[in-house]
């Protein structure tokens, strides 16, 4: 015996004279049954995944010799599951790494190419019950509408069993109770409950029997061995009954018993395949042709998967871009709803960078393709999101451990149970420990976490934030402070025009107009904050690097930049300048100094609002900027932080943080830049904004992909109010066991009512979790709605003051 729960219920067995159950077992059933055969057969099939021109479409390169791959497993039923994969293969040679997603049923698996062969890999996960094979959207889809059809095959059996079985049992029990029924009736009825219930344990109940036989094979319980237990002994029961003529019948338990399961069960998987048809979505964004542009101009439909870095492609309005890539020419507004969360159109110009998936929206554009494949945006935030969901937090790692202890003292209890109600009353042992075994099964517990982790990360990615590591959940939730990077963070990381000064006559507006025609031609971030006044392009143009433009505008000369360059066009020494905390330009022609232009970096629109959030929180708020001018105040001030440090170097963010965390404080670090990434690493919870250099996004926890703080907000809220689902999820789920094991155990609750009762409770706490869900939804709508409104009714003024600067 692989443990005492099992030694002891094997000799409760025997004990009650039902150690004939093994002979009325069919042979799908047999734990003996050696998949060596099955094994040889599938030899020359699976060789065909070791074959380089196969594995280019699943695997990647990681390092040298060392590949990672996304598998789709089949058979896992609960978290047990999940551990013992897992533990197995990491201990097979060659095999580096191996995550398994409870909600999705994909692996991510990394191995040495030059000690073990994928196929045998994929041996291994055979030989312990398993099914494993290459993760594709489509054929995942495929896959889980298969599997959605055959569990409402085994629902409506065994609902359809249940039905028949109450006609049945009402008959004998009315027939009980007006004194009996004659023999023949009586038999005739219990021979065709046998009938009714036998497709419904042997089609609708196998699954719980398959897999309690595979892990009862390996050594290891999860929830199904008392399940099995239940409803198999019940039906070996009641045919025993019948066959001789004996005791009483529970068809009608057993079929009851098994449709409730089947309810409970079909729930969670709509829940979890819910929660991961948004990483299977966002793959088959990806359109499978595309238009790709030749050297000669003409163009030619191609397969999308046919793409390669730097081809031309030209993608008309309201079509998908296929691949990742840069504007080569015109411009255009991009539809990235599905990506970042937001749903208003952005505009692009040429040289931006545009992301596969993503919609084009208004003109046709043509694209230079950098990234295909797997090196795709699309593909590493999939990539990131099945990391993240793979790694368990401490509250997952832990209801799973409780779980299966539970199935341990649930069979040691109902063992003790048995033992003595066999001394008390032996007619009713039996079916008081079948009760005890259906009232204690721990589906509720093991579903408390991940039901609520998975919905919760689902809704966060919808909304804009995408989590990387297994631990931001639990980590938000208990954050204590906030510390945010300036540029690029609170700030947009691009200047901007904030105010003109004119110094002569000529309205301001054609101060801009003058200085965008010369600007318009230079590739400086300080051109870009002339963007909008860009009307004509100035002629003859010399650009200084570091110091300014010249140029001819309607037959003139003029210079923009720093104050001593464009003073020598007029020969006269620069006017003071307005003030110092701001970054001044001067715009002079031949004669005089014509204007001051101030440029500064553009404060977030939401900055403030969200800093106001996170301290009715109760966060405390920080920054930590490595800008030593009277800018980084300026900020602080305008958004609401009190706590800045300005001028810091990389190693004093990183000694900050460490002097917070010896404090007992627990710190998110919001940042962008390579030189946040040391501090990022040493705060407890590390996110980047989605524009952030792809180094900070990599090493983060989590990455605004929407680019918007709001969702920060958001997504400190979501997780404490996805602590609390947790927590109730488990008080709701042991609750119900402490109560309801000691009425079972007493007699007090047959069968059918604790069946009944274990599926009540996984219905409430799948359903508990996936308020998160619906609450998070609402919300996202009610937002979308008010944006919309304010937007519509104050674009025109707002865009007539932005001409008015």
């Amino acid at each position: 015996m692989c443990c005492p729960g099992c030694q002891a219920v094997a000799q409760t067995i025997v004990d009650g004279g039902l150690d004939n159950f093994y002979q009325h077992r069919g042979n799908d059933l047999s734990p003996e049954v050696v998949d060596a055969e099955r094994l040889d057969e599938l030899s020359a099939e699976l060789a065909l995944y070791d074959r380089p021109e196969v594995q280019k479409t699943f695997v990647r390169q990681v390092q040298d010799e060392t590949l990672e791959a996304m598998l789709v497993i089949e058979g896992i039923s609960c978290a047990a599951c999940v551990w013992l994969i897992e533990q197995h293969l990491s201990r097979q040679p060659g095999i580096s790494d191996i995550k398994v997603n409870l909600t999705s049923h994909r692996a991510r698996l990394s191995w040495k190419s030059d000690e073990v062969k994928l196929s045998t890999i994929l041996k291994e996960i055979i030989r312990i019950g398993y099914q494993a094979h290459p993760y594709h959207p489509d054929r995942e889809e495929q896959r889980l509408q298969k599997e959605n059809r055959k569990s409402l095959t085994r629902m409506g059996v065994a609902g359809i069993g249940m039905m028949q079985e109450m006609m049945m049992s009402a008959a004998l029990f009315a027939g009980y109770i007006q004194g009996g029924m004659d023999e023949p009736h009586m038999m005739m009825l219990r021979w065709a409950s046998m009938l009714i219930a036998t497709p419904v344990l042997f089609y609708s109940a196998y699954p719980f029997f398959a897999n309690a036989i595979r892990d009862l094979r390996i050594g290891h319980l999860t929830m199904d061995v008392p399940v099995a237990l239940a409803i198999g002994l019940a039906y070996v029961a009641s045919v025993w009954a019948t066959v001789f003529n004996t005791g009483d019948v529970y068809f009608d338990s057993v079929t009851m018993f098994t449709f409730f399961l089947l309810i409970g069960r079909y729930l969670e998987m709509r829940a979890r395949q819910r929660t991961g048809a948004a990483g299977n979505a966002l793959l088959n964004l990806i359109p499978s042709s595309a238009t790709r542009v030749l050297q000669d101009g003409t163009e030619e439909l191609v397969p999308a998967s046919e793409l390669q870095p730097g081809d031309r492609i030209r993608i008309r309005p309201g079509q998908t871009i296929p691949a990742d890539g840069v504007l080569l020419g015109g411009h255009s507004s991009v539809d990235e709803s599905a990506l970042t969360g937001e749903y208003l159109p952005i505009s692009k110009q040429t040289g931006s960078v545009v992301v596969g998936g993503t919609i084009n929206v208004e003109n046709p554009i043509e694209v230079k393709v950098t990234q295909v494949g797997e090196n795709s945006r699309l593909s590493t935030i999939v990539r990131l999101l099945d990391r993240a969901q793979s790694e368990k937090p401490y509250m997952a790692r832990l209801a799973d451990r409780v779980a299966s202890y539970f199935v341990s003292a649930v069979l040691v209890t109902a063992a003790t149970v048995y033992t003595v109600w066999h001394f008390i009353e032996p007619s009713s042992a039996f079916w008081i420990t079948l009760s005890v075994l259906v009232v204690t099964c721990p589906c509720a517990l093991s579903l408390a976490t991940p039901t609520a982790l998975t919905t919760a990360t689902g809704t966060l990615r919808q909304r804009g934030l995408l989590i990387t590591r297994g631990h931001v959940l639990e980590s938000l939730s208990k954050a204590t402070h906030v510390v945010f990077d300036k540029t690029g963070t609170l700030t947009e990381g691009r200047l901007v025009l904030q105010d003109t000064q004119a110094l002569t006559s000529i309205s301001p507006l054609q101060l801009r107009r003058i200085a965008a025609a010369l600007e318009s031609q230079s590739e400086h971030p300080v051109a870009r904050a002339f963007a909008p006044w860009f009307e004509q392009d100035a002629e003859r143009v010399d650009i200084s690097v570091g110091k300014g433009v010249e140029g001819w505008v309607d037959g003139r000369c003029y210079r923009i930049g720093k104050p001593e360059y464009s003073s020598v066009l007029c020969m006269s020494s620069p006017p003071p300048l307005p003030d110092s905390s701001r970054h001044w330009l001067l715009l002079c022609d031949s004669d005089q100094a014509l204007g001051w232009f101030a440029l500064d970096d553009q404060v977030r629109r939401e900055s403030q609002s969200v800093i106001s959030q996170l301290k009715a929180m109760g966060l405390e708020i920080e920054m930590l900027t490595g800008d030593s001018s009277p800018a980084a105040h300026r900020v602080a001030e305008s958004v609401g932080i009190e706590t800045v440090y300005s001028g810091v170097s990389p190693e004093d963010k990183l000694a900050r943080i460490s002097a917070l965390q010896e404090t007992g404080a627990n710190v998110i670090m919001v940042g962008d830049g390579i030189n946040d990434i040391p501090v990022m690493a040493g705060a407890q919870t590390s996110i980047s904004m989605g524009a952030a250099t792809d180094l900070a996004k990599t090493n983060a926890d989590a990455v605004l992909i929407n680019n918007q703080l709001q969702t920060l907000a958001d997504g400190i809220q979501l997780s404490r109010k996805t602590r609390q689902i947790i927590r109730q999820n488990l008080g709701l789920s042991l609750a119900y066991n402490v109560l309801a094991l000691p009425a079972a155990s007493m007699g007090l609750i047959p069968p059918y009512i604790a069946a009944l009762g274990m599926t009540a409770s996984s219905i409430v706490v799948v359903c508990n979790a996936l308020r998160l869900s619906m609450r998070e939804r609402r919300r996202s709508h009610a937002n979308a709605h008010a944006t919309a409104a304010t937007t519509a009714t104050t674009a025109q003024p707002a865009s007539s003051a932005g001409q008015e600067v």
